[in-house]
C-alpha cells in the first residue's frame, strides 16, 4: 500500500502545534562547535482518543483524568473530554464527559449503556505534559462480559495488533478515531499463520472529521484464523486506534497497539497467576526472525522449558502457548534476537480463572519509561504495579496522586535488580478517597518497562484489565534557534 509521505511543512507545523512557535536558522562558519544542547521543555498541547466503550445494555464506564505536576508549564490551560461529533449516529457535542480543574488530582466522568460515543480530549498549557485518560467498563454478561480498560491513544499514522483473532468465539473490532476537522483516510491490512489476507475491503476507510469507525475483522476476511496481526496505515490524516476483543466464552478487554518493531522487545507484568498465556508475534521484514524467550521473575531470567525460542516467518504471525508460564511468581516476557537481529511486533494474550469462570487481558510490548509514565483509576484494593529491569539494575520513583476525593499524595522509591520483575508494594494515598494515579519515574540505572493489573472480581469471574505505561513524552527537545528573517527573502 502506498504511504502519504509527510512533508517537511506538515512536520514543522507539528513541531510548532506541541512546543511553541521557534524559527529556526542555519548557522554560519563563525557558530561552528557552539551549538547549544536542545533544551528539554513541557509539551503545549495534548491530544487523547478513547474509542466507544461498548455496545451492551449493561456496560458501566469510567473516565478518569490526571496530569502530574510538571515543572516549566506556567499557570494556564485548560483540558476537556467530550463526543466525537461525526460519529455514526450523530453523537451530539453536549457537555464533555469530564473537564480537569487542575494537575496533580485525578478527575472522573461516567456514562452508561451501549449508546456512549468515542470521545475527543485535548489538554493544553498546564494540563498538557504527560495528561493520561482512562477507560474501565464492566460488562456484567454477554459476549465480552467482564473488566474491560484502554489508556485513550494518542493519534498517529500507523499501528500493528498482534493478538487479534476472527475465532468462532471471538468478536474483534477495530476502532478507528479522528480527531481532526477532515476525513482520514486509512488502510487495515490482517496477516496470518500463511501471511497477508487478501481483501481489498480493508482499503481507503473513511474516518469522518471527529468522527470513529467501528470495523469488525470478520467483515474483513473470508473464513476464521486463529491468530492475527492487525496494521492499520493512515494514506492522510491521523487517526487513535485500538482493537476490542470480546469472546464468548472468556470475557475480552482492549488490545492497544504494540511499540513499533524492533529487534528486541519486553511484554511487562504477567499477572503471578494466570492460568494461560499465549504469545503472538509478528515480523514486517523480509528475512525470518529468531528470537530467545526468557522470562523476567522476581530472581532472574529464566528460560522456559520447550519454549525456548521462537520462529517467525517474513510477513506471517507466529503464536505459541505458554501456559501458566509465571507459576505463581510476577513475570515479565524478554524477547531477544538469537543471531541477527530482525525487527518484530508481539503481544500477550492472557487468561485468569478456569472453566465458566475465566477472564481475558492483554499486554502488548511496550517502551521503556525513559523519564516519566503515569497510569489512573486505581484502586485502594485491586491494583497491581509490575516494574521490570531485563538489563542493569534501575532505580525508580512511584507517586500515587492525591485521590479523585480526598486523600494525600505518597511516594515510595524502589531498586529494581537486573533481569527480575517485581510486583511493588504501592504507596497509596493517606485517607483515600475515590480512585488515584501512579506515576513511575526512572531515577537511575538500566531500562525500566511496567504495567498496572487492575482486578475488580465479581460473581466469582477473576475480572481484570492490564495496562502497560510507555513514556508519557510530557516534554519535548527544543533546539536553541534564533531568529532569521532573511530566508523570507530568499
Amino acid at each position: 500500500m502506498n504511504r502519504t509521505t509527510i512533508s517537511l511543512l506538515a512536520g514543522t507545523t507539528a513541531l510548532a502545534a506541541v512546543t511553541g512557535f521557534a524559527s529556526l536558522s542555519t548557522p554560519d562558519a563563525s557558530d561552528a562547535g557552539t551549538a547549544k544542547a536542545a533544551a528539554q521543555l513541557p509539551v503545549e498541547r495534548t491530544s487523547l482518543l478513547c474509542p466507544a466503550p461498548s455496545t451492551s445494555d449493561l456496560a458501566e464506564t469510567a473516565y478518569t483524568s490526571f496530569t502530574p505536576v510538571t515543572e516549566g508549564t506556567g499557570t494556564d490551560g485548560k483540558a476537556e473530554l467530550a463526543a466525537a461529533t461525526g460519529a455514526k449516529g450523530g453523537a451530539k457535542a453536549g457537555k464533555p464527559v469530564l473537564t480537569p480543574k487542575e494537575p496533580g488530582k485525578p478527575v472522573t466522568g461516567d456514562t452508561s449503556g451501549g449508546d456512549t460515543p468515542a470521545f475527543v480530549g485535548t489538554a493544553e498549557g498546564k494540563f498538557a505534559p504527560g495528561w493520561t485518560v482512562q477507560e474501565t467498563t464492566e460488562v456484567a454478561a454477554g459476549t465480552g462480559r467482564g473488566l474491560l480498560g484502554v489508556n485513550c491513544t494518542v493519534p498517529d499514522t500507523e499501528f500493528w495488533f498482534p493478538g487479534a483473532s476472527t475465532a468462532a468465539d471471538r468478536t474483534d473490532y477495530v476502532h478507528l478515531t479522528n480527531p481532526d476537522d477532515s476525513a482520514a483516510v486509512v488502510d487495515i491490512e490482517l496477516y496470518g499463520k500463511d501471511g497477508v489476507l487478501k481483501s481489498e475491503v480493508g482499503e481507503g476507510i473513511t474516518v469522518p472529521p471527529r468522527g470513529s469507525e467501528p470495523i469488525l475483522l470478520s467483515t474483513l476476511t473470508d473464513g476464521p484464523q486463529a491468530d492475527l496481526t492487525v496494521h492499520v496505515s493512515v494514506r492522510s490524516g491521523r487517526v487513535g486506534a485500538a482493537v476490542q476483543a470480546l469472546d464468548a466464552k472468556t470475557g475480552g478487554d482492549w488490545l492497544t497497539a504494540s511499540t513499533e518493531p524492533a529487534g528486541s522487545l519486553v511484554l511487562p507484568g504477567i499477572p503471578k497467576d494466570a492460568t494461560s498465556v499465549r504469545l503472538v508475534a509478528f515480523t514486517p521484514s523480509d528475512s525470518d526472525a529468531d528470537l530467545k524467550v526468557r522470562l523476567a521473575s522476581p530472581t532472574g531470567l529464566i528460560t522456559p522449558v520447550g519454549n525456548e525460542t521462537l520462529h517467525i516467518k517474513a510477513s506471517m504471525t507466529a503464536a505459541v502457548d505458554l501456559g501458566d508460564i509465571t507459576r505463581g511468581e510476577a513475570g515479565s516476557l524478554v524477547l531477544t534476537p538469537t543471531g541477527t537481529s530482525v525487527p518484530f511486533v508481539a503481544a500477550l494474550e492472557v487468561v485468569r480463572g478456569k472453566g465458566a469462570k475465566q477472564e481475558t487481558a492483554f499486554i502488548p510490548a511496550t517502551g521503556p519509561v525513559s523519564a516519566r509514565a503515569t497510569v489512573v483509576d486505581n484502586t485502594a484494593k485491586g491494583t497491581t504495579l509490575s516494574l521490570t529491569a531485563p538489563g542493569g539494575a534501575a532505580r525508580v520513583k512511584v507517586t500515587a496522586s492525591a485521590g479523585s476525593e480526598g486523600g494525600t499524595a505518597a511516594t515510595k522509591t524502589y531498586t529494581i535488580k537486573g533481569g527480575t520483575t517485581q510486583d511493588v508494594e504501592l504507596p497509596v494515598p493517606a485517607g483515600l478517597k475515590g480512585t488515584y494515579a501512579l506515576t513511575v519515574e526512572r531515577v537511575s540505572g538500566g531500562s525500566v518497562y511496567a504495567s498496572r493489573t487492575l482486578a475488580a472480581p465479581a460473581d466469582g469471574i477473576p475480572a481484570f484489565t492490564i495496562q502497560t505505561l510507555p513514556d508519557d513524552r510530557g516534554t519535548v527537545a527544543v533546539p536553541d534557534a534564533e531568529q532569521d528573517l532573511s530566508v523570507l527573502q530568499k
